[in-house]
């Protein structure tokens, strides 16, 4: 069952610097939410917020509450494992184990999670590369190197990797900005059809990929160097786009800043 994300004044520190200030927006379930602006304005540092992967980091930390389905998970009994679990991670570049083999990296987080029946792991690989578009073109080398496999395959591997484990939310770091055109299609397809049982939030650089993907687009900005990113507009997607409400939005997207 997807998840709904609710952030409610979320804001995340390197040390003392804050990186991001106050972030509200309230993310539905079964929905593409795209997080666009300007390099620094801190897309990514709320993205990791979510599945509390920024606080891995030397002296980071995260102030006020992010609620999945209501339970905010910076409680302090909040089992930090299960809710990297329930929220799977795509990063920027493809990043498959490159000796290990394509079924093996399909299968990594389960058997880190103690899934150990030979049938239950063929299953879900063939499960997640399923869903990942990709069991028809490698369903005959399974036991080569994901490393073998070219940039947008490699990518798609991945995806198949984290939702094998079964999350309920899925991030998206860039997942495209390594990719060439026809891969990064194949990827925006695949986003496409995955949010009719995944909760999606997808940073990107890429105004028309946003424009593409996303049901509602939050744009991050900040004001000065050495400021805090802030969420300056977050709608529809089709309104962002088309008439935003505020004009700094417009000056961003119509390429006027940025």
């Amino acid at each position: 069952m997807a998840k709904r994300i609710q952030a409610n004044s979320v804001t995340a520190y390197y040390g003392s610097f804050k990186a991001i200030d106050s972030i509200t927006m309230t993310i539905e379930p079964k929905s593409v939410t795209a997080l666009i602006g300007p390099s620094g304005c801190g897309k990514s540092t709320f993205l990791r917020s979510i599945n509390r992967m920024h606080e891995v980091l030397p002296d980071a930390r995260v102030d006020g509450q992010l609620l999945i389905d209501g339970q905010n998970i910076y409680d302090r009994d909040i089992d930090v494992t299960a809710v990297r679990r329930m929220i799977g991670m795509v990063f920027q570049r493809p990043n498959p184990f490159p000796t290990m083999s394509i079924y093996d990296n399909v299968i990594a987080g389960l058997k880190l999670n103690g899934v150990r029946r030979k049938p239950m792991l063929d299953d879900a690989c063939e499960k997640a590369l399923s869903s990942a578009n990709l069991w028809e073109e490698v369903r005959d080398r399974l036991n080569r190197p994901g490393g073998g496999l070219s940039g947008g395959q490699q990518q798609r591997l991945c995806i198949a990797r984290a939702i094998a484990v079964e999350p309920q939310i899925l991030l998206m770091d860039e997942p495209c900005s390594a990719l060439d055109p026809i891969s990064t299609l194949a990827i925006e397809d695949l986003i496409s059809e995955l949010k009719n049982e995944y909760t999606i939030v997808i940073v990107t650089h890429n105004m028309q990929q946003a424009a593409r993907v996303s049901d509602r687009t939050g744009f991050f900005s900040i004001d000065r160097t050495g400021e805090p990113g802030r969420l300056i507009e977050y709608d529809d997607t089709t309104k962002i786009f088309t008439n935003p409400s505020i004009k700094r939005t417009e000056d961003y997207i119509t390429g006027r800043f940025g």
